[in-house]
């Protein structure tokens, strides 16, 4: 297997407003939504290029930047003596171009004077949005020896799902020979591939597009400022236009991998954690997922029965009992308070004794969760502070709702950021 260190400049893209992940995104950028009680999304593909010896990454971003920019800064800093950086690349307005970035393909082509200062063949793009492990060595191996001029990573997919995919067809050589993006499921028989016989088992008989792409760098400059310079989209417009005219070639990928579009699939993903053989390995030597390293003390715990539960650093747990759930970074769980099937993303900060005095006395709940609480089928976002006797209890067909301290989406609660829940509220049941 080749280095190819010096041949690749990685571009992550931040991803646009995350509607769907709204109200997580809210505040933060995509990218910066914490996952798994220590990490933020963006420490995914990031981790990935390290672990593949590709050392010189650009985020772009444009929306709620703060936070990003900040975990980024804090976290990875290369040797004086490495050429290795991860830089953010903003949106910003220019003389020659006054909006915002326009699509996938308007972002990369925005921050290409950025990129063409450096000495790379090959430009890797990564969404910041996506949890997998992948050694794109392997890829960008496969670009190689197939003299492809673009690689687009694909993943086995079932009927249920490929609606929600870019669906390709490849040849014998896996040359893409024809893209088809988010087709309706009547348009499905059309796109069958033959995915292997362990994929095929279970019924994985669609190629989807992953949103991982290598371009040959000259192909890449080529397209976004000269033959498809109004082109905005990589899925919709660059991809579908290529195949035919370039080498396009399908690298199939059949390990675990997940786009966090939606509260649901984030929901999902976070809890898939706590299973006993995780599809998403953390405990892994040769995959280390990097994230800011932070000075806290080890988790606490008093009387608490805990169940096939992640429970993050910094936390003082008095909880009765914590089941199927994801415990994030300087949580803090009152007496006899239970946690069930849910993602607390913890807090940024612990109250000092006379903080917490003080606000005993206004009648302020302290950050953390108080005493005999319920929480369940919930995502409880960074530093609220939830009061004694508080019920949060999503599932069982909970109807949708936007309130000022909550979301409602899919059955799931999501109270927001630096939410203050009084002592007897109750969501749900």
């Amino acid at each position: 297997m080749l280095n190819h260190s010096k041949s690749v400049v990685a571009v992550i893209l931040g991803g646009g407003a995350g509607t769907r992940l709204h109200p997580l995104t809210a505040s933060r950028s995509k990218p910066a939504v914490p996952i798994a009680g220590k990490y933020r999304l963006v420490d995914i593909p990031i981790s990935n290029c390290i672990n593949s010896s590709i050392s010189r990454m650009f985020v772009l971003t444009q929306y709620n930047s703060a936070s990003l920019n900040r975990h980024i800064k804090n976290t990875y800093h290369f040797s004086a003596f490495s050429s290795g950086f991860v830089d953010i690349l903003a949106a910003e307005q220019t003389p020659d171009n006054p909006s915002w970035y326009q699509g996938t393909a308007d972002a990369v082509r925005q921050s290409l004077r950025h990129l063409q200062t450096f000495d790379f063949e090959y430009v890797l793009i990564l969404s910041g949005d996506q949890l997998y492990q992948m050694d794109f060595c392997e890829m960008l191996d496969n670009h190689k020896d197939t003299g492809a001029d673009i690689s687009i990573a694909t993943i086995p997919v079932a009927k249920r799902e490929a609606s929600e995919f870019g669906i390709l067809k490849a040849d014998k050589n896996n040359m893409i020979t024809s893209f088809i993006e988010k087709p309706k499921q009547e348009l499905l028989p059309d796109w069958v591939s033959d995915t292997g016989e362990e994929m095929k088992a279970q019924g994985r008989i669609y190629l989807g597009s992953m949103g991982i792409y290598v371009f040959n760098r000259k192909l890449l400059f080529e397209l976004l400022e000269d033959t498809m310079k109004d082109s905005t989209d990589f899925g919709k417009q660059i991809l579908p236009e290529s195949i035919g005219k370039y080498k396009v070639a399908s690298y199939q990928y059949e390990g675990y991998w997940t786009d966090i579009g939606n509260i649901y699939s984030f929901y999902e993903a976070n809890l898939a954690l706590t299973d006993d053989l995780p599809p998403f390995n953390l405990f892994d030597n040769t995959n280390t997922i990097f994230t800011r390293a932070r000075m806290l003390p080890p988790a606490k715990f008093t009387d608490t029965h805990v169940e096939k539960s992640i429970v993050a650093e910094g936390s003082i747990i008095h909880a009765g009992r914590i089941k199927g759930s994801v415990i994030g970074i300087r949580s803090r769980i009152g007496a006899e308070t239970e946690i069930i099937d849910s993602y607390l993303m913890g807090n940024d900060y612990f109250e000092t004794l006379d903080q917490l005095l003080t606000n005993e006395e206004k009648g302020i709940p302290a950050v953390g969760i108080g005493q005999r609480c319920h929480i369940e089928h919930a995502i409880i976002d960074k530093n609220c502070r939830i009061g004694n006797d508080v019920r949060i209890v999503g599932g069982n067909k909970i109807a949708n709702v936007e309130h000022e301290l909550y979301t409602v989406k899919d059955e799931i609660v999501v109270v927001k950021k630096n939410a203050v829940l009084p002592d007897g509220y109750t969501i749900g049941e």
